[in-house]
């Protein structure tokens, strides 16, 4: 029997769907490139899971940039990265994987875009979405925040709403049957000011596991594993993820 929320995630845990009015126990983990997903929530995806909800993955990019192996050609990368982010989907529960494979390192925030994102919203029909803070050039003076990852959470911010709720915006999707669809939670992580502290401390151990299965991408020695254990704990020695939680008007 799946654990309730309050079991997994303790007092500061996600909103729970309101099933007699239709709402479906469903999170959509909306990420630029294969592993950024694993990076950013993936304790909450694997706990969410544990709860009996149906996580999906859509990697809006195809991850053909991502390596400094001469030994890839482009297409082997394309493939072996998406493979990739399988396994790591299927080590934490998350039910499937969509990709949209737009160019990795050349996204442009176009209307084609932000359709597709759409139509994925109003297809899944997700409670939740978790994706990255488009804000943030410069996270915590530490990292630049990759374009594609910007670009990407903007665009889903914006089919977050208003487009996916409206009906005049893609009508051809209606034609389609998609049906206009609200987003009740959205978590952003990246966040420079994070309001929203996940205790993934049950899942950290899988988390890793879950970025271990990029093998094109990461190391599996003992010092990268250990420099993850540390990234994700607090001073309390819990694990958590950090996301900008926008709670949105019924």
């Amino acid at each position: 029997m799946a654990s309730g929320l309050e079991d997994l995630f303790g007092a500061e845990r996600p909103g729970e769907p309101d099933e007699s009015a239709g709402e479906l126990r469903r999170a959509l983990v909306i990420a630029a490139h294969p592993d950024d997903a694993d990076f950013g929530a993936a304790g909450s995806a694997a706990l969410l899971a544990q709860a009996g909800w149906t996580v999906r993955y859509l990697v809006v990019t195809d991850g053909s940039k991502g390596s400094d192996d001469p030994a890839f050609t482009r297409e082997q990368l394309v493939a072996t990265r998406a493979q990739e982010q399988r396994d790591a989907a299927a080590i934490l529960g998350v039910a499937d994987v969509r990709l949209l494979a737009f160019t990795d390192g050349e996204l442009v925030y176009t209307r084609a875009l932000l359709g597709a994102i759409t139509r994925e919203i109003r297809e899944f029909r997700p409670f939740a979405v978790y994706t990255h803070d488009p804000e943030p050039v410069i996270i915590r003076n530490a990292f630049v925040n990759h374009s594609d990852h910007r670009i990407t959470g903007l665009a889903t911010v914006d089919a977050v709403y208003p487009t996916a709720r409206d009906r005049l915006n893609f009508p051809e999707q209606l034609a389609d049957g998609l049906q206009p669809h609200k987003v009740r939670e959205l978590y952003l992580w990246g966040a420079n000011e994070p309001n929203y502290h996940a205790d993934v401390t049950a899942v950290a151990e899988t988390k890793i596991a879950a970025l271990l299965a990029h093998g094109s991408q990461f190391p599996s020695d003992d010092e990268f594993i250990e420099t993850m254990r540390t990234r994700w704990r607090d001073e309390d020695g819990r694990s958590r993820e950090d996301f900008r939680r926008v709670v949105l008007f019924r």
